[in-house]
């Protein structure tokens, strides 16, 4: 075999040539059972409850964010010829930066209290397999791709920039892929221009020729829809309030009262006790089988609750960040009262969750345009992107239906009590 082809929805072929150094390594990571489970965790979580077709993984996110980022590499090569050395990080990087990803991709962060790039570090420099390949193109390549995803910077900063920065090959990548499989047009960015205005810096990072600025101040501003109206939205937030309320109420009963398998055991019950084998035993099909026997065999509010996510009977949700926090957990109190007054216990039904998003972060790799003579931060170029700077704020509040019509009551009741003191 010499030419592998991946045909994928969002990038049409991405090709492989097991002749090629780098790529031999890639395929053979691809074929690797750590990263074959990704093909087992549902990129967007939960969002399926909320847009039908949120149903592609990490398996296809990784494939084609590695694509982009070897079409950036071989791009910024013509201007640098010595960037060739680097080869092999950029490609191992980009393709395992979610390779530690648990159940539910993000969800699991909050459900479980894992990070995902600590994980990410330690399947790439302690699996025997994943070590062992990326050694083996390059002595101590895995150290230095462990190290690169837990956020230090390499020895050539670029790499890094592009694989995790304010336009990173992840996020071009998660942007279209997502608002494809969602049917969304809100993620339809200008990947070619994108990637045609890439250019270096004095410095060896990465910088943006100015041609490049409408399409780059595009792709923000879609990043800033796709949050606000797809990952941020009000029924993702009440599905993942659901899931992390399920696996607390299962930490508050004891293993006598609860069916669950060895893995899922340490999970809940021993989180300090998972090794690598029991990190990658658990993703979406276990977790979620977990919760279909809970539905049927486990204490009456657990039932409840898994039987609420699994059919999806989702609790309301409404935006009062337009009040102050400490007039937000007054509305809390409110709602847990107007719950218990229907005979709900307010703990499996009522909650607060806040969000913040900021579209663009200037301190945190921001954005250069160099136009050859001058190089000037993105921001100071365009007044769109410096006004994304400004966060957009989000504060839950979550609750069963049969109360909706009371809680607009009293909501409304306490927003004037407020005003006129």
């Amino acid at each position: 075999m010499a030419i592998r082809t991946y045909y994928d929805p969002l990038h049409q072929g991405i090709a492989l040539d097991d002749k090629l150094p780098e790529e031999e390594m890639v395929i053979r990571l691809i074929d690797s059972s750590p990263f074959q489970r990704l093909r087992r965790i549902k990129q967007l979580g939960p969002a399926s409850l909320t847009f039908h077709g949120a149903e592609s993984n990490r398996f296809s996110h990784s494939i084609g964010v590695f694509h982009i980022a070897r079409k950036a590499f071989n791009k910024l090569i013509k201007i640098n010829p010595e960037l060739k050395k680097y080869r092999g990080l950029l490609y191992s990087s980009a393709l395992l930066h979610d390779i530690g990803h648990g159940p539910l991709s993000h969800t699991s962060e909050g459900m479980f209290d894992i990070n995902h790039e600590k994980w990410s570090s330690k399947i790439i420099s302690e699996h025997p397999f994943i070590s062992k390949e990326l050694d083996h193109l390059d002595d101590n390549l895995s150290l230095k791709v462990s190290k690169l995803i837990e956020g230090k910077i390499p020895e050539y900063k670029l790499i890094k920039t592009l694989v995790s920065s304010q336009l990173d090959c992840d996020r071009l990548d998660y942007l279209m892929r997502d608002s494809n499989s969602i049917g969304t047009n809100y993620g339809q960015i200008d990947l070619e221009r994108i990637l045609s205005a890439l250019t270096l810096a004095p410095d060896g990072d990465l910088a943006i020729d100015p041609k490049g600025l409408m399409a780059v101040e595009h792709y923000l501003v879609v990043r800033n829809l796709m949050y606000r109206t797809i990952y941020n939205h009000r029924l993702n937030e009440v599905s993942n309030w659901l899931l992390e309320k399920i696996i607390e109420t299962a930490r508050h009963l004891s293993p006598k009262e609860l069916w669950v398998d060895n893995c899922l055991s340490k999970w809940i019950w021993e989180p300090r006790e998972i090794d690598l084998d029991l990190f990658l035993a658990n993703d979406d099909i276990r977790t979620l089988y977990h919760l279909a026997r809970w539905k049927d065999e486990s204490p009456k509010p657990l039932k409840i609750l898994c039987d609420s996510f699994l059919n999806r009977k989702l609790l309301k949700a409404t935006n009062i960040d337009y009040l102050t926090t400490e007039v937000q957990l007054e509305a809390l109190v409110i709602t847990r009262s107007l719950a218990e007054k229907l005979g709900k216990d307010p703990f499996f039904c009522c909650g607060l969750r806040h969000n913040k998003f900021i579209g663009y972060q200037p301190y945190k790799s921001g954005l250069r345009i160099w136009d050859g003579s001058e190089i000037q931060a993105i921001e100071k170029a365009s007044l769109l992107i410096d006004r994304l700077i400004s966060p957009s704020k989000t504060a839950w509040l979550i609750y069963p239906k049969e109360i909706h019509i009371e809680l607009e009551r009293a909501l409304l009741q306490l927003r004037k009590s407020k005003k006129n003191n």
